[in-house]
């Protein structure tokens, strides 16, 4: 029985799935003969039934144990394939665990992807009616809160048109207006909110934090660390399906963030990547580093990110610079550093002699907005020659939890956030 002050609780959930099983299939009767002659063979050898289950199965989710207490918010972070949107399956009752089980107390109202919940045949009305209805609301308690629903989610010219003629943007807007406003005891709402445009997610935003203030439970996954800050009491870390830690939301996203759980920021060249024609010039590695000097692509807007370009110079070279091109995920230019910019290092290292070479820089910190990046390096000799250019070299994510004006949940434009020293005078 479910303890009267808990919400959820969860014990030892595991899922597996089965690799590859629908592509299981005989096209011809040869085909069946030998698919069903396979399987009579494993019948007698279960070592190698037993060996070959292990091989097709994965488990997305291990031994997953916790418990949310009645208006508590919970968020859950991880990298991509951590078994984040698998959970919530299992506790939105989409799909049924492997092993272990769940308990909540109340209704539950969920946002996993655009459209789930919605049957596209129906229009906008019928499918807030049909939600009401699963939900266990009487239709007079939906009719009390459906002016409200349309209102936030601004598709009230398209109430009455079959939702699978909405845009994703209007399936996402309404599916969330429905979930949030039909006053679900327990809200789970998945990364589906990065679907959005800006305003309507700081828009979900607010009435997320409403719903968690009027004491229901959220569960909330998300990859952006301020907005999990922002809504959430305590966070639970999933790595490869386990449960890597459960603390407080900004001692869990420091964690997340600096032990690196995202995907490691690092570039290895192969040689049959780098043209003949970079020769003497031949590009090894590139990496990004933390402030505690770990190689991640997961950074921090308030910390300094350090840049490592690694190379091999077979002979030795004349006027050489190294450098990188940092631009937004949409191709915008944010600025170009070269290793000889400063007047020292060009006279310095006017020849750079045969050998292995790291050219290494730091951005401070409290420079770059959130975000996505990328680099792009470049190596040449000015006017003379360019050796080896790639402007795709590697990617990374900066977050900007605790950055100049994260205290309003506002996205903020721009690639880069200072934290410039203000004056405020009182004028008599």
């Amino acid at each position: 029985m479910l303890d009267s002050e808990l919400s959820i609780s969860v014990a030892g959930i595991g899922k597996r799935y089965r690799i590859g099983a629908a592509q299981e299939r005989s096209d011809t009767l040869r085909d069946l003969i030998v698919t069903q002659a396979s399987h009579l063979r494993q019948a007698f050898q279960p070592g190698q039934r037993n060996a070959r289950a292990s091989r097709d199965h994965i488990w997305a989710l291990k031994d997953i144990s916790f418990e949310v207490k009645k208006g508590q918010a919970l968020g859950i972070i991880g990298r991509n394939g951590a078994g984040k949107s698998t959970l919530l399956k299992i506790l939105s009752r989409v799909t049924d665990p492997t092993e272990g089980y769940g308990q909540l107390r109340g209704r539950v109202g969920s946002l996993l992807e655009v459209g789930t919940g919605f049957h596209p045949e129906l229009t906008g009305r019928e499918n807030i009616y049909l939600n009401g209805a699963i939900l266990g609301m009487h239709k007079k308690e939906i009719e009390a809160r459906f002016d409200e629903i349309v209102a936030f989610s601004e598709v009230e010219q398209f109430i009455d048109t079959p939702v699978k003629r909405y845009s994703s943007g209007m399936y996402l807007r309404l599916a969330f207006a429905v979930a949030a406003h039909l006053e679900p005891e327990i809200l789970v709402v998945d990364e589906v909110l990065a679907v959005g445009d800006a305003d309507f997610q700081r828009k979900c935003l607010g009435k997320m934090g409403d719903v968690a203030q009027q004491g229901r439970t959220v569960l909330f996954v998300s990859h952006n660390m301020s907005a999990i800050q922002r809504l959430t009491q305590e966070s639970i870390v999933l790595e490869k399906g386990k449960v890597l830690l459960r603390a407080p939301s900004d001692e869990a996203v420091d964690f997340y963030l600096n032990r690196g759980l995202s995907k490691v920021g690092e570039r290895y060249w192969e040689p049959d990547e780098v043209p003949a024609s970079a020769a003497p010039f031949r590009p090894l590695a590139i990496r990004l580093l933390d402030k505690n000097g770990q190689v991640s692509d997961s950074l921090r807007s308030v910390d300094p990110i350090t840049i490592e370009i690694e190379y091999e110079l077979s002979e030795d070279i004349t006027g050489l610079r190294v450098g990188y091109y940092l631009n937004t995920s949409r191709g915008e230019s944010v600025f170009t550093s070269f290793d000889t910019d400063a007047h020292e290092l060009y006279e310095e290292y006017r020849s750079r002699p045969k050998g292995v070479y790291v050219s290494r820089c730091t951005i401070p910190g409290y420079t770059l907005n959130e975000g996505r990046f990328s680099l792009g390096i470049n190596a040449s000799s000015y006017r003379i020659r360019r050796y080896f250019q790639d402007d795709q070299a590697l990617s990374f994510s900066v977050d900007a939890s605790g950055a100049p004006g994260t205290q309003w949940p506002e996205p903020r434009p721009g690639a880069v956030r200072p934290a410039l020293g203000w004056v405020i005078e009182e004028r008599i």
